[in-house]
């Protein structure tokens, strides 16, 4: 149990109105996207760096456990506290504190959300580009602690490749200063990439500094269906090694598929489906890419390749895959969202043998995500909560993870361990 002394300390930190422990209010910090009914014992809300670092210090002395939390959209159970104790929420840290065209570069308040940077540097003609798909509502600091990806980030890289800078305040309460607006940085320990997918465990990320890029003006996107997955995949491997580096390569299995609401664009017996989109400063730089793109899925057996002829169609193409997830919600009362990545190489093998840990458990498992780089999202759909259907469910989740772990992938491409993936860590 936390100590009402504690209490009365953070209270004096950030304001009476900004701890909150009422059930009623502790509820709204219960749960994440994997993780549910877990209430802490107290919500505290700093309002600056100054008091992350005092409500800190203060815990540290007590000897409480803290549980960070931005915005809750976490996919592996990193913001609730399954442990009680205090949940430290950055939801307050909400400023943008400067964008600098002449060093390209925005310095934002951990509690930012991350839609939000891209718009408010986009009338400078700059991007920023990592897009998770709760880019509308997770916020920067978390995208920092888990390194946060997206559709994007086969072109342009990872939320790691654009921190500059971090405030840090650390569990004594002392604050780093690390970094700044400086593209090139090679003066002591690499510290800002230490705390970059910490997950909180080094350290709370308060500010970052994040480099911005000139802003495409033209994009081109493609629906493309295949007979095989195998033959997907060789179609992803011929443009990468022959000249040709989409904006992004999305994947979408059979399975994800029959789900799909819109079904306009899918040809019986496909077996996967990608969107590739090329960007670019006019119609002159993504046409040819686009064309060659086109060209080589034909050679590897594509049944259809579909280039939008205007913004609408781009968007029905882009809305089939953005859907792809809450259409297998409509289907199925229960879905467990996971998140690998493999060698490009070893996809078609790891979508064969997922199917097969599905029909070992009596679960179905749709496949989709970033084919590009090899980071795959394996949906987990089942409708019961039955305990013994939950075991399963367990199980089959641990199969796949211990499957990217056998083909040499890693647990995560862009969600993070948290709870969830933490017993299979060490391996």
């Amino acid at each position: 149990m936390i100590d009402e002394t504690l209490i009365a300390q953070w209270r004096a930190i950030v304001g009476t109105e900004h701890v909150l422990s009422m059930p009623t209010e502790l509820d709204a910090y219960a749960a994440d996207a994997a993780l549910q009914d877990l209430p802490p014992e107290v919500v505290v809300r700093p309002g600056s760096t100054a008091e992350v670092a005092q409500v800190l210090a203060a815990a540290n002395v007590f000897g409480a456990s803290v549980t960070l939390r931005g915005a809750g959209t976490s996919l592996t159970g990193g913001a609730v506290a399954i442990v009680r104790g205090m949940v430290l929420s950055l939801e307050r840290l909400r400023a943008i504190r400067e964008i600098d065209p002449y060093t390209s570069t925005i310095t934002v308040e951990a509690g930012v959300i991350t839609g939000d940077i891209d718009r408010a540097v986009a009338e400078h003609g700059l991007f920023y580009p990592p897009d998770p798909a709760s880019l509308e509502w997770c916020t920067i600091g978390g995208n920092i602690a888990v390194n946060a990806g997206g559709p994007r980030c086969l072109k342009y890289g990872v939320t790691r490749q654009y921190v500059l800078g971090l405030t840090v305040a650390l569990m004594d309460g002392r604050i780093l200063h690390l970094g700044g607006k400086l593209l090139k940085q090679a003066t002591g320990y690499p510290l800002i990439q230490l705390f970059i997918g910490s997950e909180g465990t080094l350290g709370v990320v308060t500010e970052a500094t994040l480099r911005l890029i000139p802003r495409p003006l033209v994009w081109t996107t493609a629906l493309i269906t295949f007979p095989t997955v195998e033959q997907a995949a060789d179609a992803v491997t011929t443009m990468l090694t022959h000249g040709v580096l989409p904006a992004t390569i999305e994947f979408m299995d059979d399975v994800t598929l029959r789900y799909a609401e819109d079904q306009r664009f899918i040809p019986p017996g496909t077996m996967a489906l990608l969107v590739v989109e090329h960007d670019g400063p006019n119609d002159a730089a993504v046409r040819g890419p686009m064309a060659h793109v086109a060209e080589i899925c034909r050679q590897s057996g594509a049944t259809g390749v579909h280039v939008a002829p205007d913004e609408a169609t781009r968007q029905h193409y882009w809305a089939l895959r953005r859907a792809a997830s809450l259409s297998l919600t409509k289907h199925f009362s229960k879905k467990l969202s996971e998140d690998i990545v493999v060698p490009r190489s070893a996809i078609p093998t790891v979508v064969r043998e997922m199917r097969a840990i599905g029909k070992q458990y009596g679960v179905t498992i749709a496949v989709f995500g970033h084919i590009g780089d090899g980071n795959l999202h394996p949906n987990i759909l089942f409708d019961s909560m039955q305990p013994d259907r939950l075991v399963h469910v367990a199980k089959a989740a641990e199969a796949v993870f211990r499957l990217a772990l056998a083909h040499g992938g890693l647990l995560s491409g862009e969600h993070g361990v948290g709870v969830v993936k933490a017993p299979l860590l060490e391996e």
